[in-house]
Protein backbone atom coordinates (compact mmCIF):
# COMPACT_ATOMS: atom_id res chain seq x y z
CA UNK A 1 0.00 0.00 0.00
CA UNK A 2 1.20 3.52 -0.78
CA UNK A 3 2.15 6.07 1.81
CA UNK A 4 -0.46 8.81 2.06
CA UNK A 5 -0.82 12.10 3.93
CA UNK A 6 -3.61 13.45 6.07
CA UNK A 7 -4.41 16.61 7.95
CA UNK A 8 -4.89 16.43 11.72
CA UNK A 9 -5.72 19.31 14.04
CA UNK A 10 -5.58 19.22 17.82
CA UNK A 11 -8.35 21.57 18.89
CA UNK A 12 -8.23 24.29 21.57
CA UNK A 13 -9.54 21.97 24.31
CA UNK A 14 -6.73 19.49 23.64
CA UNK A 15 -4.13 22.28 23.87
CA UNK A 16 -5.68 23.89 26.99
CA UNK A 17 -5.93 20.59 28.84
CA UNK A 18 -2.32 19.60 28.13
CA UNK A 19 -3.25 16.50 26.13
CA UNK A 20 -1.15 17.15 23.02
CA UNK A 21 1.64 14.78 24.03
CA UNK A 22 -0.74 11.91 24.76
CA UNK A 23 -2.62 12.38 21.48
CA UNK A 24 0.59 12.68 19.45
CA UNK A 25 1.93 9.55 21.15
CA UNK A 26 -1.12 7.58 20.03
CA UNK A 27 -0.60 8.74 16.45
CA UNK A 28 3.11 7.91 16.51
CA UNK A 29 2.64 4.62 18.38
CA UNK A 30 0.36 3.50 15.53
CA UNK A 31 3.37 3.91 13.23
CA UNK A 32 2.42 7.20 11.60
CA UNK A 33 4.92 10.02 11.15
CA UNK A 34 4.29 13.72 11.75
CA UNK A 35 6.07 15.48 8.90
CA UNK A 36 5.04 19.05 9.69
CA UNK A 37 3.32 20.78 12.59
CA UNK A 38 2.58 24.30 13.71
CA UNK A 39 0.67 26.06 16.45
CA UNK A 40 -1.75 28.59 15.10
CA UNK A 41 -4.68 30.79 16.00
CA UNK A 42 -7.58 30.42 13.61
CA UNK A 43 -9.76 33.28 12.41
CA UNK A 44 -13.36 33.37 11.27
CA UNK A 45 -12.48 33.44 7.56
CA UNK A 46 -10.49 30.20 7.61
CA UNK A 47 -13.05 28.53 9.87
CA UNK A 48 -15.93 29.49 7.54
CA UNK A 49 -13.97 27.87 4.70
CA UNK A 50 -12.98 24.81 6.73
CA UNK A 51 -16.48 24.27 8.12
CA UNK A 52 -18.40 25.43 5.02
CA UNK A 53 -20.60 22.33 5.28
CA UNK A 54 -22.02 23.57 8.62
CA UNK A 55 -21.57 27.36 8.32
CA UNK A 56 -25.33 27.93 7.86
CA UNK A 57 -26.38 25.79 10.83
CA UNK A 58 -27.67 27.54 13.98
CA UNK A 59 -24.87 26.06 16.12
CA UNK A 60 -22.07 27.46 13.94
CA UNK A 61 -21.48 30.57 16.12
CA UNK A 62 -20.66 28.19 18.99
CA UNK A 63 -18.17 26.35 16.74
CA UNK A 64 -16.55 29.71 15.90
CA UNK A 65 -16.37 30.68 19.58
CA UNK A 66 -14.74 27.41 20.53
CA UNK A 67 -12.31 27.18 17.61
CA UNK A 68 -11.11 30.77 18.14
CA UNK A 69 -10.82 30.37 21.94
CA UNK A 70 -7.15 29.37 21.81
CA UNK A 71 -4.41 27.91 19.66
CA UNK A 72 -4.65 24.67 17.72
CA UNK A 73 -1.87 22.35 16.60
CA UNK A 74 -2.06 21.71 12.85
CA UNK A 75 -0.22 18.61 11.62
CA UNK A 76 0.56 16.74 8.45
CA UNK A 77 0.69 13.03 9.22
CA UNK A 78 2.00 10.35 6.86
CA UNK A 79 1.74 6.59 6.72
CA UNK A 80 0.05 3.63 5.12
CA UNK A 81 -3.74 4.02 5.15
CA UNK A 82 -3.24 7.07 7.38
CA UNK A 83 -6.53 8.83 6.57
CA UNK A 84 -8.73 5.98 7.76
CA UNK A 85 -6.20 4.91 10.39
CA UNK A 86 -6.24 8.29 12.13
CA UNK A 87 -10.05 8.38 11.86
CA UNK A 88 -10.11 5.08 13.74
CA UNK A 89 -7.76 6.42 16.42
CA UNK A 90 -9.94 9.51 16.84
CA UNK A 91 -13.20 7.67 17.45
CA UNK A 92 -16.71 8.81 16.61
CA UNK A 93 -17.44 12.53 16.36
CA UNK A 94 -20.37 12.25 18.78
CA UNK A 95 -18.72 11.71 22.15
CA UNK A 96 -21.45 9.37 23.36
CA UNK A 97 -20.65 7.09 20.38
CA UNK A 98 -16.85 7.24 20.79
CA UNK A 99 -15.50 3.94 22.05
CA UNK A 100 -13.18 3.68 25.03
CA UNK A 101 -9.61 3.43 23.78
CA UNK A 102 -10.14 6.08 21.10
CA UNK A 103 -8.89 9.63 21.54
CA UNK A 104 -12.39 11.08 21.80
CA UNK A 105 -13.67 8.17 23.86
CA UNK A 106 -10.90 8.66 26.40
CA UNK A 107 -10.51 12.45 26.48
CA UNK A 108 -13.53 14.35 25.08
CA UNK A 109 -16.28 15.61 27.37
CA UNK A 110 -18.77 16.75 24.72
CA UNK A 111 -19.33 16.61 20.98
CA UNK A 112 -18.87 20.34 20.46
CA UNK A 113 -15.39 20.22 22.05
CA UNK A 114 -14.02 16.87 20.96
CA UNK A 115 -10.21 17.22 21.08
CA UNK A 116 -9.21 16.42 17.49
CA UNK A 117 -10.06 16.85 13.81
CA UNK A 118 -8.86 14.60 11.01
CA UNK A 119 -9.55 14.77 7.30
CA UNK A 120 -12.29 12.35 6.25
CA UNK A 121 -10.84 11.34 2.86
CA UNK A 122 -7.71 11.59 0.78
CA UNK A 123 -9.23 14.44 -1.23
CA UNK A 124 -10.23 16.34 1.92
CA UNK A 125 -6.71 15.79 3.29
CA UNK A 126 -5.17 17.46 0.23
CA UNK A 127 -7.54 20.43 0.50
CA UNK A 128 -7.02 20.83 4.25
CA UNK A 129 -3.23 20.51 4.02
CA UNK A 130 -3.22 23.23 1.36
CA UNK A 131 -5.58 25.40 3.46
CA UNK A 132 -3.45 25.24 6.61
CA UNK A 133 0.07 24.69 5.25
CA UNK A 134 0.00 26.13 1.72
CA UNK A 135 -0.29 24.48 -1.68
CA UNK A 136 3.37 23.44 -1.74
CA UNK A 137 2.71 20.79 0.96
CA UNK A 138 0.20 18.80 -1.07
Amino acid sequence: MAIEKTYVMLKPDCVKRGLMGQVISRIENKGYRITDAKMMLLDEAVLREHYAHIADFPFFPEVLRFMTSGPVLAMIVEGENVVMGVRGLMGATKVEDAAAGTIRGDFAFCTSENIIHGADSGESAKIEIARFFGASHR
